[in-house]
């Protein structure tokens, strides 16, 4: 179909109609569409949807590269791109290290630092230190135990070391005061 002379709502009334087909038209309409039997197992909605999206798909078209990319990595069982998602073109992070201040610009094609792009922030944090990092750890964006960087505190928490055990009472004398002798408490 042209796309300049499709009616919306046109469109929407022909998907409106899928809503109310039997199971059995819905699999005519299947074969119609695709040119072949519909899977056994799919239910009278998903059909129902997928001849719906089909429907606007071929009046408005598909989905663009990148979602599609998205979503055969999703099929595959890849783990969407946490920090993608979170930081938008134009964002600033800021890094000191070794007394220098580095600014980098999310761009939307990679990471700007000192008038290049990178598509990586590890390959920038290797740049900055000559060590292999994370990236996103170590501008601040992922925590190194598995919290969110908003629930880690400044600084690094201070590792717990219990006493050794010597059998003697766990209980301890204050070191606070010395209470004194012939008061009235005591």
């Amino acid at each position: 179909m042209d796309q300049q002379t499709i009616d919306p709502a046109v469109v929407e009334a022909e998907v409106e109609k899928i809503r109310y087909l039997s199971i059995h038209a819905l699999r005519a309409r299947w074969r119609l569409m695709f040119g072949r039997t519909p899977p056994k197992g799919l239910t009278k909605d998903i059909l129902g949807r997928m001849i719906a999206y089909r429907i606007q798909e071929e009046a408005f078209g598909g989905l663009d590269k990148e979602t599609s990319k998205l979503l055969d990595r999703l099929a595959r069982g890849d783990r969407p791109n946490e920090l993608t998602r979170r930081l938008k073109p134009g964002t600033i992070l800021v890094r000191e290290y070794n007394g220098e201040r580095h600014t980098i610009t999310v761009a939307p094609d990679g990471f700007q630092w000192r008038d290049k792009t990178y598509s990586s922030l590890s390959t920038i944090a290797r740049q900055i230190t000559g060590t292999t990092w994370n990236g996103p750890r170590f501008f601040g964006l992922r925590a190194s135990n598995g919290l969110k960087p908003a629930e880690v505190s400044a600084a690094p928490p201070t590792p717990r070391v219990k006493p050794p055990k010597t059998g003697r009472s766990s209980v301890r004398a204050s070191q606070a005061v010395p209470a004194r002798r012939g008061s009235a408490h005591g």
